[in-house]
């Protein structure tokens, strides 16, 4: 069972990492190179703020814990824009840092028959967050830290700072670099999207990925299957519990607000079933609303949902 600490502490999560504002296009189809999708007009366009970790925090928010964010934004509109977006949701910006670069931003493709999404992103790599400029003593003043594998080195050495001290660290692990299994060892729950078992094992069943995974964490370990829903291991055993089936109209920030309600449940002592199965419904929920932070459901709406 994971100990997820009932001290009093200033935060119940601290998020680090990515944020970034979507330009979304609905569209009927995908586009294709050649023939009738290789022009096609737009069904409807928005701006709609998102990121891994800011759309995390922003549905830990949603469902009443208390979130404090740590990353970079930029100067420009965008930068402005995210800033108030996650201070209108109540998540401390304190410590966040603000770099005179553009915001991390991305161009967002929805086919509207399915809600599947493509993205298509940038990043400012003045935007990085650096090591050095982690406030080490806010971190232990939460219940638990949220990071994703965007700005590694600060991740892996927030991760390990927090968890020698006994804090629960949860990930957003989205790609496989040099240092994944670095960061996988550092942290208390790995949550790997559905690609990432695959590549760093070669084994495309989720249950034989996460066992050979027990090379490098011995830990719950959690991967995302989109559709499909989602499979733990815990221990040798492996639990799997299948997506709820709504009418997706947009499936961007799913795996963001999975993350967040996992977070949310494990804070309120729920078996490793039971955060899965949550997390699936707050999940399915934000897919059937438009945008990343705008699709985030509150803790009403995702029990409806499972009852």
């Amino acid at each position: 069972m994971i100990s997820t600490g009932k001290a009093a502490n200033t935060w119940d999560v601290i998020g680090l990492g990515a944020n970034s504002v979507d330009y979304v296009y609905m569209l009927p189809a995908y586009p294709q190179a050649s023939g009738p999708r290789a022009k096609m007009r737009v069904s409807a366009h928005f701006l709609s703020c998102g990121g891994q970790i800011a759309t995390a925090l922003a549905t830990c928010s949603q469902m009443g814990l208390r979130a404090k964010y740590l990353g970079t934004t930029g100067t420009d509109d965008n930068g402005r824009r995210i800033r108030e977006e996650l201070g209108r949701r109540k998540i401390d910006l304190t410590d966040a840092i603000i770099r005179d670069v553009p915001n991390q931003f991305a161009v967002i493709l929805v086919e509207e028959k399915s809600g599947e999404r493509i993205v298509l992103w940038d990043r400012d790599e003045r935007l990085q967050l650096r090591a050095r400029e982690l406030p080490a003593e806010v971190f232990l003043s939460t219940r638990v830290l949220h990071v994703d594998d965007v700005d590694q080195d600060a991740a892996i050495r927030a991760a390990r700072l927090v968890r020698d001290r006994g804090v629960l660290v949860t990930s957003d692990i989205d790609r496989v670099t040099d240092l994944t299994e670095e960061l996988v060892a550092s942290v208390t729950v790995p949550i790997f999207a559905e690609h990432v078992p695959v590549a760093m094992t070669g084994e495309h069943d989720p249950e034989r990925a996460l066992r050979k995974l027990r090379r490098v964490h011995d830990g719950l370990l959690c991967v995302t299957l989109g559709a499909n829903g989602a499979m733990a291991l815990d221990g040798d055993r492996p639990i799997y519990l299948p997506a709820f089936k709504v009418d997706a109209v947009d499936t961007t920030g799913a795996g963001d607000v999975f993350r967040g309600a996992f977070i949310y449940a494990l804070l309120e002592g729920h078996p490793p079933a039971e955060v899965l199965r949550f997390a699936n419904a707050a999940a399915a929920v934000s897919c059937t609303r438009v945008g990343a932070i705008d699709g985030v459901p509150s803790l009403d709406e995702a029990r409806r949902l499972m009852a």
